[in-house]
This record gives structure tokens, C-alpha cells and sequence, in this order.
């Protein structure tokens, strides 16, 4: 058997597996929340209505069919992609328009995202539009939709065309250790983009405008300081524009960084569970989760750099994929994007272990939360935050465990009890 054959076989034989557990999973949930959709958890029976445990099992079951759906929209994409010609076609086409070179490459990749994203939108527009309104979370309007695809599309174009040309320029000319050339381009990168987000980049979507609400800034600032963390500032970003979903976090490097509070956060909580809240998020800090994540990612992107180095020269990873290699014109975007469709087939089924690094960085985040804080205020907080932005109470464990990055409301307060 070849080995073109051979990745043919093993690709198609993952991309079924793989929608075949999204699935079963997905039922799996969809099973377990129904069955207890009629009654609160007991430990939950005082604070819970029943009107806000049923809507939030709805919620989770209709965006879980939802879900089943673009799972398997989603494989049907891929195929179409790679082991159907789609692809192969779009490159084709634009070799015969543009000839081989750089301008041909980044059409490729341009033409490749924009149909992509026009296939993503019926999915994407339904589940803002139909979904989240039915729930009460929409907020935005079709203009400030419209205006966010734009400003989004010129954003990443002028963000990401340059780095992606200066990544087909190593791969054509730095030689056989271009990989490790454009590892090092892509760290400085994002850490680059991190730097001049706060300032530039989320003040085109939303409005940051200085907390007012003294008695809080006061709290906080104490909180801060005697954990021994500094911040540039307060802010407060005007997130019910959007959705009526709520949540606070840190932007920003070193002693430029920023506490951003939705309004809606504000809206809803007490500052004894605001505090309670924003020691949470120290905590991450305190544990330097955002530091040993960005390692571990910075890691792995090394890993597939230098995997993606090896196999864009083989034939058998084209033409195992669908596409036939260009014979008289350079295959960088060629392999770069058959890369990027195919490590995501794989890599699904280690996903797993991500998921519970990050739920164990939730768990320490809390335990040093409730160092400062106590029990109380965070438990509260974290109850009325998954009421409001309608997290089930009951998810199937062992989905649990395969897709949430942050441990279901009764785990964190059972942890935060023991």
C-alpha cells in the first residue's frame, strides 16, 4: 500500500471517528440534561428556581443540536476540502488566473477563508440570531453585525496578510530550517498583537470607558495591591451590546495591564462577589497560568512547525489529502493549509487533556480566590453568573470532561466547601 493511500485511509478513517464521538458525546448530553430538566439538584434548591434550571437545560439542549448539526456540516467541509478536490480545484483555478508565486499563494489563502466563511455564516448567523435571541442573550443588531464582519475582516487582513506572506517567504527561502525561523516570526508575533490589543485593537469593537463606581474601585485596587498586582486601570466595555452574557478579565502585559468588568458583570453582582470574582482572576496570575499556557502553546506550535517543515516536501501528504502538487510553482500555501485543515482531525481526540489542564487551572484559581475572600462570596457569585448566562446545573459527566474548559458550578463549589 502506498503511502498516499495509506494517509488517504487513516485521514478519512479520523474524520469519521471523530464526528462519530462529537456526536455520541453530544447525545450523551442531551440525554442527561433532559433527564433532569424537571428538578433542581438538591443542594441547589434553596437558590435555584426551577424556572431558571429548565431554561437553562433548554438552552443547553437546543445549542447541543445545534451543535450535532455543525459537527457534521463540518465534516462534510473538510472532505469537500481535501479528499474531494475542493481544494485542489480553488489552486488550480488560481494558477491558471495568476500563475505560480507569492501573489497566487496568498489568493489561495485568501480565497480559501472567505468561502469558508461564507459556508460557516447560515450556522453562525442562526445561533446568534435565532438561538441566543430565543434565550434573551442577543443584542446585537444586523448593522452592528455587519459592522463587526467588516472591521473584523480588515483587522485580520491587515494583522494577518503581512505575517502569513513573511511565513511563504521562509518557507520558500529560508532553507530546510525555515520552521524553526517562522516558530521564532510567530512568537514575536503574538506577543506583539497581545501588546497593542488594548489599545487598539478592542477599542474598534467596543467602548472601555474608566469605572466609576468608586466604593468598587476602592475594593479592588486594595485587592490588588495587597496581593501585590498592579493594573493601568479599571474599565468597564460596554459587552451588553452584544449579549446579555457577562464576564471580566485581564488584558495587557506586565504593569500595562488592564481589569476589563462587562457591564454586565457589574449589573449583576454585589461587590463583595465583584471582589470575590477579580481575586479569581488573580489567581490565575498568582499560579502564572497565562504564562504556562502560553509556553505549552508556543511548544507545541514548535513541534508542528517542525512536522509541517518535514512533510511539505513529501508528495504522498498532497496527493493523500486530495491535491495534486504543483510541478512548476511552490506548494507552501499548498501545505500550510492542508496542515491546518488536517492537525485538528487528530488532534480532537487529545483534546481531553487540554480541557482538564484548564480545569485544573480553574480549581487552583479558586482555591486562591477563596483564600482571599472566602467561600461565600465566590460561591454566590459563581451561582449567579451560571444562572444568568444559563449554564446547566446537570451536564453529562464524561462530556464534562471531554469539552469544558472551566469545571461544571457544583464541582467548583464542592471543591471550594471540602
Amino acid at each position: 500500500m502506498s503511502a498516499s493511500l495509506l494517509l488517504t485511509l487513516v485521514f478519512a478513517a479520523a474524520v469519521a471517528a471523530g464526528l462519530l464521538v462529537r456526536l455520541w458525546l453530544v447525545s450523551r448530553q442531551i440525554r442527561h440534561v433532559a433527564a433532569h430538566r424537571d428538578s433542581v439538584p438538591a443542594a441547589y434548591a434553596q437558590t435555584i428556581p426551577l424556572a431558571a434550571h429548565q431554561k437553562a437545560a433548554d438552552y443547553t439542549l437546543t445549542k447541543s443540536r445545534l451543535g450535532m448539526l455543525a459537527a457534521a456540516v463540518s465534516a462534510a467541509i473538510l472532505l469537500g476540502w481535501t479528499l474531494l478536490g475542493g481544494l485542489d480545484l480553488l489552486n488550480q483555478s488560481l494558477l491558471a488566473w495568476l500563475g505560480g508565486g507569492m501573489v497566487q499563494q496568498l489568493a489561495l489563502f485568501v480565497a480559501f477563508m472567505l468561502v469558508g466563511g461564507l459556508l460557516d455564516l447560515p450556522l453562525s448567523l442562526y445561533s446568534t440570531f435565532v438561538v441566543e435571541a430565543r434565550f434573551g442573550f442577543n443584542k446585537m443588531s444586523w448593522r452592528l453585525w455587519l459592522s463587526d464582519l467588516i472591521k473584523g475582516t480588515l483587522v485580520g487582513a491587515a494583522l494577518g496578510l503581512p505575517l502569513l506572506a513573511a511565513v511563504l517567504w521562509l518557507m520558500q527561502a529560508g532553507g530546510a530550517m525555515w520552521w524553526l525561523y517562522a516558530w521564532a516570526l510567530l512568537v514575536v508575533y503574538t506577543l506583539f498583537v497581545q501588546w497593542i490589543a488594548p489599545t487598539f485593537i478592542l477599542p474598534l469593537f467596543n467602548k472601555f470607558t474608566p469605572l466609576e463606581d468608586e466604593a468598587l474601585e476602592a475594593r479592588v485596587s486594595a485587592l490588588m495591591q495587597r496581593c501585590g498586582f498592579t493594573a493601568r486601570g479599571f474599565f468597564v466595555m460596554d459587552g451588553s451590546r452584544r449579549s446579555a452574557h457577562s464576564n471580566a478579565f485581564f488584558t495587557g502585559f506586565g504593569r500595562h495591564k488592564r481589569v476589563v468588568f462587562f457591564d454586565t458583570l457589574l449589573a449583576q453582582l454585589s461587590h463583595d462577589e465583584m471582589e470575590a470574582v477579580l481575586a479569581h482572576e488573580l489567581g490565575h496570575f498568582s499560579h502564572r497560568h497565562i504564562l504556562k499556557r502560553m509556553a505549552l502553546s508556543f511548544s507545541l506550535s514548535l513541534v508542528a512547525l517542525a512536522v509541517l517543515g518535514w512533510l511539505s516536501t513529501q508528495a504522498w501528504f498532497y496527493t493523500g489529502l486530495g491535491v495534486q502538487p504543483n510541478v512548476s510553482a511552490p506548494n507552501n500555501a499548498l501545505a500550510l493549509l492542508l496542515f491546518l485543515l488536517a492537525v485538528p482531525v487528530f488532534s480532537f481526540f487529545v483534546s481531553p487533556l487540554a480541557s482538564q489542564l484548564s480545569r485544573r487551572h480553574e480549581f487552583e484559581a479558586d482555591a486562591y480566590a477563596v483564600g482571599l475572600t472566602g467561600t461565600r462570596h465566590l460561591g454566590a457569585a459563581l451561582l449567579k453568573l451560571y444562572q444568568d448566562n444559563a449554564s446547566t446545573l446537570t451536564p453529562d459527566p464524561l462530556f464534562v470532561k471531554f469539552h469544558y474548559s472551566h469545571p461544571p458550578a457544583s464541582e467548583r463549589l464542592a471543591r471550594m466547601t471540602a
